[in-house]
């Protein structure tokens, strides 16, 4: 189980949370079907994903 946000920026949400490496599960990255998604530990080890789903130009 892991817990969802929905950012705006999920380079700056991460960075703003300043993890240490060994929380980070997964740094900023552009899924293959669009969304950016960034996977961190909180302090009792839960997951949670910050996202965000690509704008329609």
């Amino acid at each position: 189980m892991f817990i969802e946000f929905d950012v705006a920026d999920v380079d700056g949400a991460s960075a703003a949370l300043d993890p240490k490496d060994e929380d980070v599960v997964l740094e900023p990255t552009t899924m293959p079907w669009g969304n950016r998604s960034a996977l961190v530990r909180d302090p009792d080890g839960k997951v949670v994903n910050l996202f965000s789903t690509p704008t329609a130009d």
